[in-house]
């Protein structure tokens, strides 16, 4: 796989930059969160244990493998949150979609902002073909962030992971990079 270099994207209300080793205490404050981690895939008690997720984002720019960003504030002094592809298979053209905001920036519209830029860079600089996101079934927020954002349910996986000794069932949404009769491209 190539390596992925991380760009900064800014928008009117904030940027998107690479994950640094500085934000490793923003990073273990959301995915140790109680209400961030309730429906997410990983979570942690410690920063020794979050420098296993600061490896997983370096190394999926290094591998090829995915992208993930920051999401901060224009002058870069508030950390939202982050998002990212991951799972990227280029053979395939496609990846995972992810996503998590701090509980004081939930309600806001970072991410039904900031998640179109990363589908974007996905289908136009990563040549993805589809996005896919897996949310876990009583995730009712998720998914409806995902609907807002024109990804669309293709079915449900029952009990298809085990989380905290229960079953859970995940719900799969995309998003596919189509063309019309004229060769434009629509996201």
């Amino acid at each position: 796989m190539n390596t992925i270099r991380t760009p900064k994207i800014k928008t009117d209300r904030f940027i998107m930059r690479k994950i640094v080793d500085s934000d490793i205490n923003n990073i273990y404050k959301g995915l140790s969160d109680p209400e961030i981690i309730k429906y997410y895939g990983v979570n942690f008690k410690s920063l020794e244990e979050t420098e296993a997720q600061m490896s997983f984002y370096a190394n999926l720019e290094k591998n090829g493998t995915g992208i993930w960003f920051a999401i901060c504030s224009l002058d870069n002094k508030t950390f939202y949150g982050a998002g990212g592809l991951n799972d990227l298979s280029k053979q395939h053209k496609k990846a995972e979609i992810g996503f998590w905001l701090l509980t004081d920036f939930w309600g806001k519209g970072i991410m039904t902002e900031a998640m179109p830029l990363i589908c974007n860079y996905g289908f136009d600089e990563l040549g993805l073909h589809r996005i896919e996101g897996f949310v876990e079934s009583n995730n009712t927020n998720c998914k409806k962030a995902m609907e807002k954002l024109d990804f669309q349910y293709e079915g449900t996986m029952k009990d298809c992971e085990i989380k905290n000794g229960e079953f859970i069932s995940l719900d799969i949404y995309s998003k596919i990079k189509t063309y019309d009769n004229n060769g434009i491209i629509s996201i």
